[in-house]
This record gives C-alpha cells, structure tokens and sequence, in this order.
C-alpha cells in the first residue's frame, strides 16, 4: 500500500504527517510518497523524509500513484480526477460548511474520510484532531493578547502604586476555552468564562476560573459534544449578561461554534461601542463568521478603540507541534483500518470509521452531511 503525503496551501504551515510518523508507517511495510517541501513550514525537510525512508516527488506523482492521500485541506476537483480509482483521502476537511463539494466528490468514485467528523467519544480522543488543534489555539490566543494589551496581565505592587490583574472574559469552555483559562490564570489574570453547558462549570473552577451563568440552556448533550441552537428567550438572557461582563474585559477570547452554522454573534456592536479603549478580542470563530457583529476573517481591525483579531488557524502558528499532534492522531485513525502489516481493511461497523466517513462508493454516508445536503436541496447525489 502507497500513502501519499501533499503540500499544503499557502496559507497552511503544518503538514498531515512528519518524518517521525513516517518511519512507524515503514515498520508495516507501507510505503510513503511525499511531495517535495510539505514539510518545510513545519521543520520537516525533505532531507529528512528521505532518511525516514519516504520517497520525495512532484505533486502530480504523488496524486496518481497513491492508494490513500493525507492532505489537511481538500484537493481540487480536478486533482481528484488525476488519482487511482477508489483512493482514499483523508483530512480535515469541514464538510457541514463544504456542502456542495461534498456533492461534487460524490461523482468521483473515491473514498473521503474527514476527522472532524469523528464521534467525540471516550475511543476517539486519540484521533481527535479538533482538540489536539484547539488546545494549541487556546494557548497562543492567550499569549498573543499578554503580548498585545497595553497593559500587565498579572497584578503588580510597586513603590510607583499598584497595577491591578487584567480581566479576561473566554467564551466557549471547550478544549480552547479551557487551555486559554489555564494559561491566562498562569500570568495572572483574572478570568470568568461563559459557555451553554453548565456541565463544563466544574473543569472551569478547577482551573481558577470563574463561571457566568445563564439558565435555560438547551441540552447540549445529545449534540455528540458539539454546539447546539438555543431559544430566542435564553439568547436574550445569554446577550444581557454577557454584555455585563464584557464591558469589563480587557481581553475577550471567542471560541464559540456550530458545527455547520455561522458563529453566534455574542459581543454586539452594542456591547462593543461600551468596551473599555484599548481593550482586545481574539476571536477564533471567525472562519464561521465570528462571534462579534465586526469580526473580519484573517483579519485584524480597530473599532471603537477595541482591536479585534479574527484568526481561525491559530495553531499552524505552531506548526512543529501542531503538526506532530495531528500526525499522531492520523496515525492513530490509519490503525482502525490498516493491519500491522499494512493491509487495508475498511471496516463500517466501527463507529469511528463509519462516523468519520463523507462520501464511499459514489454516495455520500454521513448523516449529518446528509442532513446538511437535505436542508440546502442538494439531495440528486444521495
């Protein structure tokens, strides 16, 4: 079996698989073709694939003579007509928000597993990508607001007066909100969190963080771990008491999504007119829209003297890491179906490979995606 490894776009710095995880793939007798500088941005050269024993090669090779293809992004319509028959690829590929080419990979005849579709279960924390990235995010969105602020995180005593702890407001305690808490609380500032789960109250206390309540929550616990709608009457609730913290933040971070929906808009440019001057929002919902009414994707814009960041891809800011996180959670996803000695079996009754699959013998398997496909009237292709 051949495993091919692409280069991403320009925008991305990490890369599916490392050197490192290349040489356990050649233990099981697979071999592994890599197109020549995937891993340069990651501080993987070709150099060092090579003494890993990979073969390094022009894209086009590496599309045509692979059995399965690893690229965090999708290829183009047209690079899917290059490859083999029945290949299988295998990335990050968002398709709730990718819907009608998800309906185009359908005429294809190729396999498409993307992992963020996994099950979040107890099994599949090994495979996880969305929590190995977004703990990566939650770090550095801290540590760019400590870096940015006009002003200490930590409370200072000095003989020139007293400089009191930054105020942090997260929104979303999911693994980004809850790796941001830890480290904001490290440098020593005050942090209060809000998220629709009163579930995730006790993870945010342990961490120093202190809880913003709102009752009336729809139960999220049937959403498999993701974001859930809620009733207009807890959004106004939601909305009021928000906007009592956050007019007190020095920093917000925005971490709130849907799978498949715009972003909730939680810091209105109500809320944001009533912000302090120099104050600061890094919001990681923005590839969805954002989680403020002036949120720009990719970029960073001033309003109201309150900077705002919008930056979804946090974590190819730490691309060595990120990149060797999420070549171990590949690695571990390859194992559900390939054998040690590197036979591939696809088995459907896993739940994870199952869960994980978008499109299999022309037709597109994923309910959710279905759902999605149904919603928008793209349903000739299933």
């Amino acid at each position: 079996m051949i495993i091919g490894i692409l280069k991403e776009p320009f925008f991305e710095t990490r890369v599916s698989l490392l050197p490192e995880h290349v040489v356990l793939l050649k233990k099981q007798n697979i071999q592994v073709k890599v197109q020549s500088g995937s891993g340069t941005n990651a501080f993987g050269s070709d150099e060092n694939y090579l003494s890993a024993g990979a073969e390094i090669l022009k894209r086009e090779d590496v599309l045509t003579t692979s059995d399965v293809i690893l690229s965090m992004h999708p290829i183009s319509d047209e690079e899917m007509k290059m490859l083999k028959a029945r290949t299988l690829l295998i990335g990050t590929y968002n398709p709730l928000s990718q819907i009608k080419s998800v309906k185009n990979w359908t005429q294809f005849g190729h396999t498409v597993f993307s992992l963020d579709m996994l099950p979040r279960t107890t099994r599949a924390q090994s495979m996880d990508v969305l929590s190995s990235q977004a703990n990566i995010a939650g770090y550095r969105a801290v540590i760019m607001a400590a870096a940015q602020l006009p002003k200490y995180f930590p409370m200072f005593m000095t003989a020139a007066g007293s400089i009191a702890p930054a105020k942090i407001l997260i929104l979303g305690a999911g693994v980004a909100g809850l790796q941001a808490i830890a480290t904001a609380r490290r440098l020593g500032a005050v942090v209060e969190v809000f998220d629709t789960r009163p579930s995730v109250k006790e993870e945010v206390m342990s961490l120093g963080g202190k809880f913003v309540e709102v009752e009336g929550a729809a139960d999220a616990s049937l959403a498999g771990g993701y974001g859930v709608v809620q009733t207009e009457d807890y959004l106004k609730k939601q909305q009021q008491r928000i906007a009592e913290v956050a007019v007190k933040a020095d920093v917000i971070i925005c971490t709130a999504q849907i799978p498949g929906k715009r972003a909730p808009v939680l810091i209105t440019e109500e809320i944001l007119n009533k912000m302090k001057a120099g104050s600061l929002i890094i919001d990681l919902a923005a590839s969805t829209g954002g989680n403020t009414a002036k949120t720009v994707d990719k970029e960073t814009i001033v309003y109201n003297q309150v900077s705002i960041i919008g930056d979804s891809n946090l974590s190819a800011g730490m691309p060595a890491d990120a990149s060797k996180l999420y070549g171990k959670n590949m690695l571990n996803f390859l194992a559900l179906f390939i054998s040690k000695e590197g036979e591939l079996n696809l088995n459907f009754d896993d739940d994870l490979v199952k869960g994980a699959c978008v499109v299999h013998e022309a037709e597109v398997v994923n309910e959710r995606v279905k759902e999605m496909l149904i919603s928008d009237n793209l349903t000739d292709s299933i």
